[in-house]
């Protein structure tokens, strides 16, 4: 098991990889015996990639996002993760439930990870005003997160997020818990602010849909254990309007496209719990 660091002096083939993936395995001990999360994942991801990943339930797909987190060690295969630049985190996450801080302000919550480096006071009163004003949140600043709807939270996750400035963005079905109106205004939300930035992005979701929608590339897991069954590069040019986009009968046909790889793969999945089950 290795997790190195790729040299960005590297050759240019190299230069342009901001993570790489090679025969990565993660395998869990259980009272049952060894149970395989993920089997021989494959993968170079370019920097300023948004590259989304779907599959069936119990596929491995958080599994894989915390091991680039660092939040769980592979079992064996190799990973690379090219060095941030100078005084910037590796990466930042936003989880699927909330994970904000109850006893902490809206603008505390969003500051946090830059008062956690210690950056100056200006520094953080200039960054955190600009994304609580891009995301709609500066006259909410004060308040705490029990007093914000579901998708106000999502937002201060965000904001957080991208305050913090981090090399890689990693997100876990951010989006899941939101109804379908929310979900389309975070979605065009999270795609303005990304253009300003450009970052690298993991995110995972269960909705093809999105996937096209917020997506550079696709790839689509395999019922467990779970591997890459195919990737998908997404044609359409950027910016993107999330409702604009969906109006296009090639985006229909994508998204047609990519749930016939998919649908075998769910079926599988749902009678590997039904054995499981009996």
């Amino acid at each position: 098991m290795t997790m190195t660091t790729l040299n960005n002096n590297a050759a240019t083939a190299d230069a342009d990889v901001k993570i790489r993936i090679s025969n990565l395995y993660k395998v869990f001990n259980t009272r049952k015996g060894p149970f395989t999360a993920l089997e021989n994942i494959n993968l170079d991801i370019p920097t300023g990639c948004f590259f989304m990943i779907v599959g069936p339930s119990g596929c491995g797909k958080t599994t894989l996002l915390r091991i680039l987190a660092g939040l769980e060690e592979h079992t064996s295969g190799t990973l690379e993760i090219a060095r941030p630049a100078k005084d910037r985190p590796g990466n930042s996450m936003v989880f699927q439930g909330d994970s904000l801080f109850p006893w902490m302000t809206v603008w505390e919550n969003a500051a946090y990870g830059l008062n956690m480096r210690s950056r100056p006071r200006g520094e953080i009163k200039d960054v955190v005003g600009h994304y609580l004003n891009r995301t709609g949140l500066a006259k909410f600043h004060d308040h705490y997160p029990h007093q914000l709807s579901g998708g106000m939270r999502q937002r201060v996750s965000i904001a957080r997020c991208f305050a913090n400035d981090p090399d890689i963005l990693l997100m876990d079905e951010p989006f899941s818990a939101l109804d379908e109106q929310n979900k389309v205004l975070l979605q065009e939300e999270l795609l303005r602010i990304w253009e300003e930035t450009r970052k690298t992005v993991m995110f995972i979701t269960h909705s093809v849909d999105e996937a096209v929608t917020l997506g550079d590339r696709i790839m689509i897991m395999t019922a467990h254990p779970g591997k890459t069954k195919v990737m998908v590069d997404v044609p359409f040019e950027r910016p993107r309007g999330v409702l604009e986009l969906r109006a296009r009968p090639e985006y229909g046909e994508l998204v047609y496209n990519i749930w016939g790889y998919l649908k075998d793969e769910v079926q599988r999945a749902r009678a590997q719990d039904e054995g499981r089950d009996s």
